[in-house]
C-alpha cells in the first residue's frame, strides 16, 4: 500500500464522544461505497474480530463493542473508489456525520506508516494487528479444500515466512503491530480463525 499521510493526528470533535451510527447504517454505507464483494467481506471479518476481542478480552459493554465493530467495518471503506485518498475520504465522511472521534482515530491509525497516525489505545492497536492478519488468514483459507475447518496455527506461521504467499500482505506491519500489544502471534491467529470463519 502506498503512503497517504493525512497531515493531522486529531480527528472529529470530542463533543461527539459516544455518538455511533447503527450497524445497519454502516452496512448501508459499506454497500454503497464498496462494490467489491471480497473487500466488503474483509471489512466484515475485521469488524467481527474487533467486536469479539472487545467483548472477550477487553470486557467491553455493548456500546464500546460497537465502537470497535464500526472501526473494523469502515476502515477500508474508501479504498476501492478513492485509492489515492484512502482513509481521508472515510474520515471526512464520519466527521460530517458527527461520529465518535475515537472511532475515527482508530480508522486513521490502522496503518501508521501509511497515514502518519500512531495507534494510541487498545482499539487502535488491535485494528492495526488484525487488519493484515485477518486478510492473510483468509487468503490461506481460500486455497484449502476445507477452508477454515482444520486450519492450524503452524500452517499460518509457515506461510507468513513464505514471502511469495499473499505477497501483498506486509509482514513488517504485522511484526510492528505485534510489538505494540505484547500478545503472542499464536493467540491472535487462533482468535482470528475462530471469529472470522463464519462471516459472510
Amino acid at each position: 500500500m502506498s503512503t497517504h499521510l493525512l497531515g493531522r493526528t486529531t480527528f472529529g470533535d470530542s463533543i461527539n464522544a459516544g455518538n455511533l451510527m447503527p450497524i445497519e447504517e454502516a452496512n448501508q454505507l459499506l454497500n454503497e461505497w464498496v462494490p467489491n464483494e471480497r473487500l466488503r467481506l474483509h471489512m466484515k471479518q475485521v469488524a467481527a474480530v474487533m467486536k469479539a476481542w472487545a467483548i472477550e478480552k477487553e470486557n467491553a459493554d455493548e456500546k464500546t463493542a460497537r465502537k470497535w465493530e464500526l472501526a473494523g467495518l469502515l476502515h477500508d471503506a474508501d479504498w476501492e473508489k478513492n485509492p489515492d485518498e484512502h482513509c481521508r475520504i472515510i474520515i471526512e465522511e464520519l466527521e460530517k456525520r458527527n461520529i465518535d472521534p475515537e472511532v475515527i482515530h482508530c480508522i486513521a491509525s490502522h496503518g501508521p506508516r501509511y497515514f502518519g497516525v500512531e495507534p494510541q489505545n487498545n482499539m487502535d492497536k488491535m485494528i492495526y494487528a488484525f487488519d493484515e492478519l485477518s486478510g492473510f488468514i483468509h487468503a490461506a483459507a481460500l486455497i484449502r479444500p476445507t477452508r477454515y475447518e482444520g486450519m492450524d496455527v503452524k500452517s499460518i506461521q509457515k506461510k507468513l515466512k513464505t514471502p511469495s504467499f499473499a505477497a501483498q500482505v506486509n509482514r513488517d506491519d504485522i511484526s510492528d503491530a505485534l510489538s505494540r500489544i505484547n500478545i503472542p502471534l499464536e493467540e491472535l491467529i487462533i482468535f482470528v480463525i475462530k471469529h472470522q470463519q463464519n462471516v459472510q
